[in-house]
């Protein structure tokens, strides 16, 4: 009879409850996560105002038109937050956003710059240490 694994005194591996895994995509920038929030929030109480005010409507209850009011400057409102996420992720990203990247192009340029003003300064010690060579050899003669 062939004993399974547990049976001589060895264990069986466990696995981890938690594993964590690389996040596919870079957290929102902490503005730009409290913006985004508070346009969430603001849209799902738009919604249900209008919901409430179409129900109010539908009842005709005296209630319809403040509510009806509401729901248009709530919309204003909303309208409002979800530019303001935008406009605070653009200045986040203007601010902050500029990442340096060695293929970058900007990066090329001040490599190829500096290697052309140091191919300058050889070639000028170069001229000076040949110039210096001829006086030599002029003075010793």
């Amino acid at each position: 009879m062939a004993a399974g694994p547990a049976s001589d005194g060895e264990k069986i591996p466990r696995q981890q409850l938690w594993v964590e895994e690389p996040a596919t995509r870079w957290r929102m920038p902490d503005p730009v996560r409290r913006s985004a929030v508070r346009a969430v929030l603001i849209m799902s109480l738009t919604i249900i105002q209008a919901m409430v005010a179409f129900l109010c409507t539908l009842t005709e209850s005296w209630l319809a038109f403040p509510m009806v009011l509401s729901s248009v400057s709530s919309t204003v409102v909303a309208t409002w937050s979800v530019l303001d996420v935008w406009v605070t992720r653009q200045v986040w990203n203007q601010r902050y956003g500029v990442v340096s990247v060695p293929s970058s192009s900007a990066r090329q340029l001040r490599r190829e710059r500096r290697r052309a003003r140091r191919a300058a300064r050889a070639a000028q010690r170069d001229e000076a240490r040949i110039r210096r060579r001829g006086a030599e050899r002029l003075s010793g003669a």
